[in-house]
C-alpha cells in the first residue's frame, strides 16, 4: 500500500469520525506503516516497533472523542505513538543503557562564515543505480538509529513525517525554539556522520523506508482495532451528547 498522504490521513479521519467504518482498514494499514517506521528507528528494534504501532493504534482507537480536528490527525496520533514509544523503551530489554548528549557539538561553518545546514539532494539527483540508493537508504537509516534520542526523535518529526515545528512541539511538550535547537543539532551530527554519501548522492529524509514493513497484520489484531475503534466511536458519540 503507498504511503498515505496527509490530505488522504485527514479525510479518512473525517469519514471514520462521522461513523464510516468502510475507511477503517486504509486508516490502519496507512498509519500502521507509518507508525512501525517511526518506531523502528526510535526504538531500533523490529520486536519494540510492532508492540509499539499496534499499542499506538488502540489507543489511537480508544481515544477518538479527544480527536478534535481531523486536520490535525497525524500531530495526534504522533504524540500518542511517542508516548507510546517512550513507555517502550523504559521496558524494553533492548533499550541503551544511556544516551549520548550533542550538547558540545559545534555546528561547522562554510567558507562564508555562515552555519552550513543539511543539505538532501533532490530526489531526481539521485543515482540510476538502485544498489547505490539501497546502500544510502541503509546508511541514513543506520545514522538516523545512532542519534541520542532528543535528537533522534525530533528529526524524524520534523523530516521524516514533515510536521511542523510548532505540531513537534507539541507532541515534545517543548517550545519551538528547543525543537529548532535540536533540529539543528540533528542534522548537523546526520551530516557528519554521511558526509561522504551526502557529497554525491542522497535520499530525501521523507522519502526514507525501513528496509522491511511490519508483519502482516493478523485477523485477531484486526479485530482488536476494529474493537477499540468501536467503543471509542460510542464513546465519542456519548460525549458529544448524541
Amino acid at each position: 500500500m503507498a504511503p498515505l498522504t496527509k490530505e488522504a490521513e485527514i479525510e479518512l479521519a473525517r469519514e471514520i469520525l462521522s461513523g464510516d467504518m468502510a475507511s477503517f482498514d486504509r486508516f490502519v494499514e496507512g498509519f500502521r506503516s507509518r507508525l512501525f517506521q517511526y518506531s523502528y528507528l526510535v526504538c531500533g528494534h523490529r520486536e519494540d516497533a510492532e508492540e509499539v504501532a499496534q499499542d499506538a493504534l488502540l489507543k489511537v482507537f480508544e481515544n477518538l472523542e479527544q480527536l478534535r480536528e481531523p486536520e490535525r490527525v497525524r500531530a495526534w496520533v504522533f504524540r500518542i505513538a511517542r508516548n507510546a514509544c517512550l513507555m517502550k523503551r523504559r521496558k524494553s530489554v533492548f533499550a541503551p543503557v544511556q544516551e549520548i548528549s550533542l550538547d558540545e557539538l559545534t555546528p561547522a561553518h562554510d567558507h562564508r562564515g555562515g552555519e552550513r545546514k543539511l543539505e538532501i539532494a533532490d530526489r531526481s539527483e539521485l543515482p540510476d543505480t538502485r544498489v547505490l540508493r539501497v546502500e544510502l537508504r541503509d546508511a541514513l537509516e543506520q545514522a538516523i538509529k545512532e542519534l541520542p534520542g532528543i535528537y533522534r526523535t525530533v528529526l524524524l518529526l520534523r523530516d521524516v513525517e514533515e510536521l511542523s515545528t510548532e505540531e513537534a512541539a507539541q507532541i515534545l511538550d517543548t517550545s519551538t525554539d528547543v525543537v529548532k535547537t535540536r533540529l539543528h543539532r540533528a542534522r548537523l551530527a546526520l551530516r557528519q556522520k554521511l558526509d561522504g554519501y551526502l557529497r554525491g548522492a542522497a535520499v530525501p529524509c521523507h522519502q526514507l523506508e525501513t528496509a522491511d514493513g511490519p508483519n502482516p497484520m493478523s485477523p485477531e489484531l484486526r479485530e482488536r482495532l476494529l474493537a477499540a475503534c468501536r467503543e471509542g466511536m460510542a464513546a465519542r458519540r456519548a460525549a458529544s451528547g448524541a
